[in-house]
């Protein structure tokens, strides 16, 4: 067990003004099976990328241990996968492999075919498989899930759970509950750390969020009410202060033997609202330590462009195959408006090939397959790696 400590660490990218991290400081055990969870942009795959020294930072990060972070990049996916493994990690005896690749439910079989041909999930597995035949390392794994079906999840799941000294970046709650100990959280004001499961983190902010909201609602109810007591007291004190010089605006009567009195009440008035003064600034100092946290969320619309025929797609005894191997067999089904279809099965089962050919990619196939004519489709893919510049440009140019 040690220690990777980070203090007073401080970063933004070249040519930004706010930074991604100020002064942040934490240490984490290298033990932990840490989950390492926040809204997109905060940080979180920026935070490995410093811990991996690929960044300049201001602050000390310290550690004793070797990072390695997941995923690897396989710049030849035209190799077997054996190939793909020994020259990312040869260091490993075979018997080593086979058993993380029965943990994973992964086929041997599948080591002797060019890794391109492999399902993204088989490739998330491999690619976890040579995570773990390094030792003594500290690993960082960064959403590993985004390619794996329901089994493949509760697969990988357990077989972190079986392992220890990572962190785990996903956005996907359930399984994080499968698999870590500890949660590592960039929230809007602060980053913490917490034991537990997702679920136990959850609860927790749940908690302290519908306190903090109770507290700023009565917060302002007192503030408002200070400040009408504030009101009224300044009142009375301007007509205490006119009594001073011996007329009292009220009464319209001069009362020179008086002023000794109203003196010493319009001292008084004057001190009270100074009082009130300094209740409201301590109520208003401490409602702006609320909320901080309080994570807000717009509602996401699709709105779909009216087509003038109820069919969409039709797929009828349709096969998919990929270098004489069938990858999905007689699929039949219909899209029509309005129609929202979740397609599952089990990785390498043929999705992303349906999805594919119903987009218009060259893919090969059997069976009777309709598509409305000039239907326009909009289709976000699993690998969004290609994508570059920024969102301003590519709305522009795909509008």
């Amino acid at each position: 067990m040690s220690l990777i400590k980070i203090s007073d660490l401080t970063f933004a990218y070249e040519g930004t003004y706010d930074n991604i991290f100020e002064n942040v400081s934490f240490q984490i055990d290298t033990d932990w099976k840490l989950g390492f969870i926040g809204r997109n942009g905060r940080g979180k795959t920026t935070f490995l990328n410093l811990l991996m020294g690929k960044y300049e930072y201001s602050g000390t990060i310290t550690a004793s241990v070797n990072f390695e972070y997941f995923p690897y990049p396989v710049p030849d996916k035209k190799l077997d996968t054996i190939e793909v493994i020994n020259s990312i990690w040869s260091g490993y005896e075979p018997w080593e492999l086979k058993k993380e690749l029965s943990l994973l439910e992964v086929d041997e079989n599948v080591l002797y075919r060019p890794f391109k041909t492999l399902s993204n999930g088989e490739r998330t597995k491999i690619l976890l498989a040579i995570l773990f035949l390094k030792e003594n390392s500290f690993l960082l794994i960064d959403e590993p899930t985004n390619h794996l079906d329901l089994a493949g999840r509760e697969t990988v799941g357990r077989y972190l759970n079986g392992k220890k000294g990572f962190i785990l970046v996903s956005h996907d709650r359930a399984f994080l509950d499968n698999c870590v100990d500890h949660i590592l959280s960039i929230n809007r004001a602060n980053i913490e750390i917490q034991k537990g499961n997702f679920s136990s983190w959850w609860a927790n902010k749940q908690a302290l969020d519908n306190f903090e909201l109770k507290e700023n609602e009565k917060l302002k109810r007192d503030i408002k009410n200070l400040k009408e007591a504030a009101k009224r007291t300044a009142e009375w004190a301007d007509r205490a202060e006119a009594s001073k010089i011996g007329i009292n605006p009220y009464r319209e009567e001069k009362s020179i033997g008086r002023r000794p009195y109203e003196g010493s009440k319009s001292k008084k008035m004057m001190k009270r609202a100074k009082a009130i003064d300094t209740r409201i600034q301590a109520a208003i100092d401490e409602k702006s330590k609320l909320l901080k946290n309080i994570e807000i969320t717009e509602n996401l619309k699709i709105a779909q462009l009216q087509y003038h025929s109820n069919r969409l797609v039709a797929l009828e005894n349709v096969s998919v195959c990929y270098d004489d191997r069938t990858v999905c067999d007689n699929i039949s089904f219909t899209v029509e408006q309005g129609d929202r279809i979740a397609l599952r099965g089990k990785n390498g089962s043929g999705k992303t090939s349906i999805i594919k050919l119903i987009c218009g990619e060259d893919v090969a196939y059997s069976g009777r397959f309709y598509k409305g004519s000039q239907l326009l489709i909009s289709y976000v893919p699993q690998d969004t790696s290609f994508l570059t510049g920024n969102l301003s440009d590519y709305a522009c140019e795909n509008s």
